[in-house]
C-alpha cells in the first residue's frame, strides 16, 4: 500500500516535532515583552532572517502543491514556481527598506505611519486577517495530507495536530521561536530537496518503475458512500485492496535501445531523455448518485513532450479562448504582486535592526528560494515517473517520491514538510494576532494596555486563529494546496499592494485613499473568488457554467481597481499634511 506506516517513520517524525517544540519553549523567556513577542526585539541577524524568509515563504503550497502539480500536469505546475519567485523582485527593489523604516510591529503600522488614522488601522487589520486565513487553509490541508501516510491517522487528526503544535509555538515565544523554527525548516528543506534531486538524477529513468510486470492500464474506481465507507472497484478499501500507485514510463528514447533504464543522468540529459519518452498519466472523472461519490481514475499513455509544454493544467494557454488566457495572466500577476503584499512576509522586516539588514536578508531569501524552486522541477518530474503517485492526493507527490527510495528518506522528507507547515502557519498566526492585539484592540478600539497585556491579548488571538485554521483545514480536504494559495495571493495583491506602493511613491496619497483602496481591493477580490467557476465547482458542488465571473483569478481586474480607487479618492480629498518623522 502507498500509506503503510512504520515505527521508523513515526520515530523520526516525533523527534522532529519534539525538537521544534523544545526550541520554542527554550526561547519562550525571550518573548515576554511586546517588542520581543511581535518583532524579536529587532535583533535577528540578517543572514538568519534571510533563511527565515525562505522558511516562511516556502510553504505547503511551494513544496507539496507545486511538486504535485508538476507530477500530475507537467510544466504548468512549474509556472507557479516562476510566479512565486518573481514576486521577490518587487520585495527587494520596492518594499524591503521602506517597510522597515515605516513600521514597528504590523503591516498597518507601515501604512498608517504618516496619518495616525483609526480607519487605516481597521481596514488593514481586517485585510491582514482575511489574507492570513485564506493562506492558512492550504497549509492545514497539506498538514492533513502528510499525517495520513506517515502516522496512519485520518486527515482531520493531522490538521488538529499541526494546529495545536503551531499554537504552542506562537503562544510560548512569539516571533523569537517563529523565526528560529522558520530558519531551521528553511535550511533543512533546501538541503534535503537537493539530496532528493541528486538521487533522482542518479536513478535516471526506468520503464515500469516500481513494478515487476507491465503497467496495468485498467481504470480504478474509488467510491465514498454517504456513511463514509470507502470502496475500491466495488470492494471495501483495506490493506489487501487499495488503489494501485501510479506514475511511470512505458517507453524510453530509442537511443537507449532495449535497456530497461537510462542509468544516471545529468540535469539537462534528464530533461532531454524524459522529453523523448512516453509516460502514463491519470485522468480523473467524478459522478455522484444515491450510492455515494464515484471517482474514476483512467490511465492514458502520452508523449512526455506534451507534458513539458504549457497548457497541461492551464488550458487557456493551449486553447483559443480569451477567458482562459486572461485567467492565467491574472494568476501570474497575483503571484508576482502578492509576494510583496503578504502580511506574514512583511512583518519579518521588523525583526532586523535597520533598512540595510532588511535588504541583505531579502537577497539571502531570494537565493534560497530561487534554488529551491529550481529543485521543484526535478522533484515533480521525478515523482511523475517514480511509480509511487497516489491518484487521490496530488499533495503527496514529493513524500511518496522519497518513499520510493527508502523509508528513512520518506520519514525525513515528511517530517521536514510538516515543519514547513509549522513554520508558515506560525508566521501567519503571528501576523493575525498582531493585527488583533496591536491594531484592532489597542489602536482602533483605544484600549490602553501594558506591555504584558499586549502580549497576553496577542496569545489569545493566536489561539482563536489556530482554532479557525483547524476548522478550515478539515473543511477543504482534498484541494491542491498550490491552487488554494492562489486565492490568498489574489486578495493580498488587490488589497495591500496599491496602498503600499502609492504611499511610498506618490506624495498626494491620502488616508481616505488608502482606506478605500484596501477595502475595495479586499472586497472585490474576495467577492470575485466566491463567484468564480472554480469555487462553484470545487466548493459549492455546482456547475461552473453558473458562475457569473468570466474567469476565476481576479487579480487582473482587482489589482488595477485598487490603484484606480486610491488615485480617485486621494484626488477628491484634501492633500495630506507633511509627513512627520
Amino acid at each position: 500500500m502507498l500509506h503503510d506506516t512504520s515505527p521508523l517513520s513515526v520515530g523520526i517524525f516525533t523527534a522532529f516535532v519534539a525538537g521544534v517544540l523544545w526550541l520554542s519553549f527554550r526561547l519562550g523567556r525571550k518573548g515576554q515583552s511586546a517588542q520581543g513577542y511581535y518583532a524579536a526585539h529587532g535583533q535577528v541577524h540578517w543572514a538568519v532572517n534571510g533563511i527565515a524568509f525562505a522558511g516562511d515563504y516556502l510553504s505547503a503550497a511551494s513544496f507539496l502543491g507545486i511538486c504535485g502539480m508538476i507530477a500530475f500536469h507537467g510544466y504548468d505546475g512549474f509556472l507557479y514556481s516562476i510566479g512565486f519567485l518573481a514576486g521577490w523582485v518587487v520585495a527587494l527593489f520596492v518594499i524591503a527598506e521602506p517597510i522597515k523604516a515605516l513600521g514597528k510591529f504590523t503591516f498597518a503600522d507601515a501604512l498608517d505611519a504618516r496619518f495616525d488614522s483609526r480607519g487605516i488601522k481597521l481596514a488593514v487589520a481586517i485585510s491582514t486577517l482575511v489574507v492570513s486565513i485564506f493562506y492558512l487553509i492550504p497549509q492545514m490541508v497539506g498538514a492533513g495530507s502528510l499525517v495520513t501516510p506517515l502516522l496512519g491517522l485520518p486527515h482531520w487528526a493531522g490538521v488538529i495536530l499541526v494546529g495545536v503544535a503551531v499554537t504552542m509555538i506562537v503562544v510560548t515565544a512569539g516571533m523569537v521561536s517563529t523565526t528560529w523554527v522558520q530558519f531551521i525548516k528553511g535550511s533543512l528543506l533546501v538541503l534535503f530537496c537537493g539530496v532528493l534531486t541528486v538521487l533522482i538524477l542518479g536513478r535516471g529513468l526506468a520503464v515500469n518503475a516500481g513494478r515487476s510486470g507491465p503497467v496495468d492500464l485498467a481504470p480504478q474506481v474509488r467510491t465514498v458512500r454517504p456513511d463514509g465507507t470507502v470502496l475500491v472497484d466495488g470492494k471495501p478499501q483495506g490493506p489487501d485492496h487499495d488503489l494501485r500507485p501510479v506514475g511511470t514510463l512505458t517507453r524510453l528514447p530509442e537511443r537507449f535501445g532495449d535497456a530497461p533504464s537510462t542509468g544516471p543522468l545529468g540535469p539537462l540529459a534528464y530533461l532531454s531523455a524524459l522529453e523523448d519518452s512516453t509516460v502514463v498519466v491519470w485522468e480523473k472523472s467524478t459522478r455522484t448518485d444515491a450510492e455515494g461519490t464515484h471517482d474514476t481514475f483512467t490511465p492514458r499513455e502520452r508523449p512526455a513532450a506534451e507534458l513539458l509544454r504549457p497548457g497541461g493544467y492551464f488550458k487557456g494557454l493551449a486553447g483559443k479562448t480569451l477567458a482562459g488566457r486572461l485567467d492565467f495572466a491574472s494568476l501570474m500577476l497575483a503571484l508576482f504582486c502578492g509576494t510583496a503584499s503578504l502580511p506574514h512576509n512583511l512583518i519579518r522586516y521588523y525583526t532586523v535592526k535597520d533598512a540595510a539588514a532588511a535588504r541583505k536578508s531579502t537577497v539571502v531569501g531570494i537565493a534560497a528560494i530561487g534554488g529551491f524552486y529550481v529543485l521543484t522541477l526535478y522533484l515533480g518530474l521525478g515523482a511523475m515517473t517514480s511509480g509511487a503517485l497516489d491518484p487521490t492526493d496530488t499533495n503527496m507527490a514529493a513524500p511518496l517520491l522519497a518513499k520510493s527510495f527508502s523509508e528513512t528518506l520518506f520519514a525525513v522528507i515528511s517530517a521536514i514538510a510538516f515543519t514547513t507547515v509549522l513554520g508558515t502557519v506560525s508566521g501567519l498566526i503571528m501576523a493575525g494576532s498582531g493585527a488583533v492585539a496591536h491594531d484592532l484592540v489597542e489602536n482602533v478600539c483605544g484600549v490602553r494596555m501594558t506591555d504584558h497585556e499586549k502580549v497576553r491579548v496577542g496569545k489569545l488571538a493566536a489561539v482563536a486563529l489556530g482554532i479557525v485554521a483547524m476548522a478550515l483545514g478539515i473543511l477543504f480536504k482534498g484541494f491542491n494546496v498550490g491552487f488554494l494559495v492562489g486565492w490568498a495571493f489574489n486578495i493580498a495583491a488587490s488589497a495591500n499592494l496599491p496602498a503600499l506602493v502609492m504611499l511610498l511613491f506618490w506624495p498626494r496619497t491620502t488616508k481616505q485613499g488608502i482606506i478605500a483602496a484596501v477595502t475595495v481591493g479586499m472586497i472585490a477580490s474576495l467577492g470575485w473568488i466566491l463567484l468564480s467557476a472554480d469555487t462553484f465547482e470545487k466548493v459549492y458542488g455546482l456547475p461552473g457554467s453558473l458562475a457569473p465571473m468570466p474567469f476565476s483569478q481576479p487579480g487582473l481586474v482587482t489589482i488595477p481597481l485598487g490603484f484606480l480607487v486610491l488615485v480617485v479618492v486621494s484626488l477628491l480629498t484634501p492633500p495630506p499634511v507633511p509627513a512627520r518623522r
